[in-house]
């Protein structure tokens, strides 16, 4: 897949990071399951906070402050279970989301939540959101394959958000 070709170098390359990584991974996921609206959030599990650090719809989606990480079966699958959520209706999203209104105005009906972890921690997710009815089971395959990139962006932007590890 030509994206995952373009992957590694923007991820090595020094020059404009960690948002080069991201808009490779952007562009990763893009060809391997589809989105409208695509966001990265880390979470701070002892706060129970998540925090959105990319986003493909900033004037939608903005990539700023800090929000509870709701509690039910999306907190169970992601958070817990470290598992792939997946809601492909509208109403689906309406029972884990409460910006579902938002979320089907930009014309999505579906998500797809990717947990991201490495050393047996959760760091966060990848989220694609488009149509309803979009990810079917071939897609939600397929998306395991943006994990370990997943893992590589948000340990990435970790390490740069450490004092003195810049360079």
């Amino acid at each position: 897949m030509e994206s995952y070709a373009e992957f590694m170098p923007a991820l090595m390359n020094a020059s404009e990071q960690p948002q080069r990584s991201f808009s490779a991974l952007e562009r990763l996921a893009e060809a391997t399951v589809g989105f409208k609206l695509f966001t990265l959030m880390s979470f701070d599990l002892e706060a129970g906070e998540g925090c959105r650090f990319h986003s493909n719809m900033p004037d939608q989606y903005p990539v700023t402050g800090r929000k509870p990480i709701p509690e039910g079966p999306w907190a169970e699958t992601v958070v817990q279970k470290r598992e792939i959520f997946v809601a492909n209706r509208i109403a689906a999203i309406a029972k884990v989301f409460p910006d579902h209104e938002r979320i089907a105005s930009l014309g999505c009906g579906a998500v797809i939540n990717i947990p991201v972890t490495a050393a047996g921690k959760l760091l966060g997710c990848v989220n694609c959101l488009d149509s309803a009815g979009t990810y079917g089971p071939e897609r939600v395959l397929a998306a395991r394959s943006l994990m370990l990139p997943g893992a590589a962006c948000f340990l990435l932007a970790e390490t740069l958000s450490q004092p003195g590890d810049r360079q």
